[in-house]
């Protein structure tokens, strides 16, 4: 856990400028399901009794185009959830103009949830409703739960595309280099991929690291069991 300053120009720093939610969520999915899918196929290959040369054939195909199909995917469910808030915001815009007393009772009553009473209350309703912008983010805030910094669908679809491309060409290491007993180098470093990116997820978290790590590798070790187990039963 990162402690941060409390001087005045350090708290101005951080409440001018919100980090958002960021991009962790992106990367451990990307990294995780990078690593899964592109080892459940070399699972399911090597359990089939297939050659090296397919399994790298269909782990490259792998990275490159479920990389980009989530990616894309994460950029426009990322942009749809920005448009989502747009329309929100053009919702209280219009409510203000057209409704102001009403809108004005909403906001008391998303501070008197806060904790807020008496005339404290009154005079901080004052305030809030006299910025149109401090109006709207708040309501945005109290009354759908959305948070006031718009998610940035660019920069999650280049994490989700990364991680994907970094953790799911672990797998294929072994073939492309072309070692011996690759398939159980394979296995070995995609399982320790698997707990590293839960151990790092951990610093993000209350959770210890290892705890965290072995989580992960859980998910992970249970999705490559089924893959190979599915690929055995092709096995001639």
């Amino acid at each position: 856990m990162t402690d941060h300053g409390h001087s005045q120009q350090e708290i101005a720093e951080r409440i001018n400028a919100p980090p958002g939610r960021g991009i962790l969520r992106d990367v451990v999915y990307g990294g995780i399901d990078g690593s899964v899918t592109t080892f459940a196929i070399v699972a399911g290959v090597a359990g089939a009794g297939l050659s090296p040369f397919i399994i790298v054939a269909l782990g490259l195909a792998n990275v490159l185009a479920d990389g980009f199909s989530m990616a894309a995917g994460n950029y426009s469910g990322t942009k749809a959830e920005l448009d989502n808030i747009r329309r929100i915001r053009s919702i209280e815009e219009r409510h203000i103009r057209l409704y102001p007393e009403g809108e004005r009772d909403e906001v008391h009553a998303i501070l008197s949830q806060k904790g807020l009473s008496g005339r404290v209350l009154d005079e901080a309703t004052d305030a809030i409703t006299a910025n149109r912008e401090n109006w709207i983010n708040l309501m945005i805030e109290g009354e759908y739960g959305l948070g006031s910094v718009d998610p940035n669908p660019f920069k999650a679809a280049m994490a989700t595309f990364l991680a994907f491309l970094v953790a799911g060409m672990v797998p294929l290491l072994p073939f492309l280099l072309s070692f011996d007993r690759a398939f159980q180098l394979s296995v070995i470093m995609t399982m320790a991929v698997f707990f590293i990116i839960g151990a790092l997820k951990s610093r993000w978290s209350l959770a210890p690291w290892w705890r965290s790590g072995l989580e992960t590798f859980a998910i992970g070790g249970a999705a490559a069991l089924m893959a190979y187990f599915v690929g055995s039963l092709f096995h001639p």
